[in-house]
């Protein structure tokens, strides 16, 4: 494919277990890309603005897709899409929510503040593995509008 801008990630994941079953999830999928994890949804938001240690867009650019959890502290990942649908010029990325949460009314809430799909977290590793390259394949083989370089 002829890509004028790298498929970077950005995940918004609190629980290390999780990133640590996530970015071995990239690793076995073969997907080498760049991705960057923030610790919440008000983490995410910096990266997304720019902000403070992530204001060099050379080491931090912004990201083509964002992967998010929905139950973080400080700041949830209903709290980032929300913060995201208020801001058009950013709500363009595609977002995935992957929660461990299948209670009806999230995936309804997330759907309702633009996510773009939503997987409930899957038990085993290898169920990780084919999600992650589902999800990289079709995000990759989409057309994608050009991002903004800050929110």
């Amino acid at each position: 494919m002829d890509w004028r801008e790298p498929l970077t990630i950005l995940v918004a994941e609190d629980d290390e277990n999780d990133v640590f079953l996530l970015e071995r999830a990239f690793k076995k999928a073969g997907l080498d890309v760049p991705r960057y994890i923030c610790r919440d949804g008000s983490e995410a938001m910096s990266y997304l603005k720019g902000e403070g240690k992530f204001m060099d867009r050379a080491k931090y650019p912004f990201p083509r897709i964002l992967i998010t959890d929905l139950k973080m502290p400080r700041c949830s990942g209903f709290d980032l899409l929300r913060w995201l649908y208020e801001h058009p010029e950013c709500n363009l990325i595609p977002k995935i929510v992957l929660s461990a949460s299948a209670h009806p009314e999230d995936v309804k809430l997330a759907y309702q503040l633009g996510a773009n799909c939503y997987f409930r977290k899957p038990n085993a590793s290898s169920d990780l593995v084919e999600l992650i390259k589902l999800a990289s394949n079709f995000w990759a083989a989409a057309e994608l509008p050009s991002m903004p370089k800050n929110c």
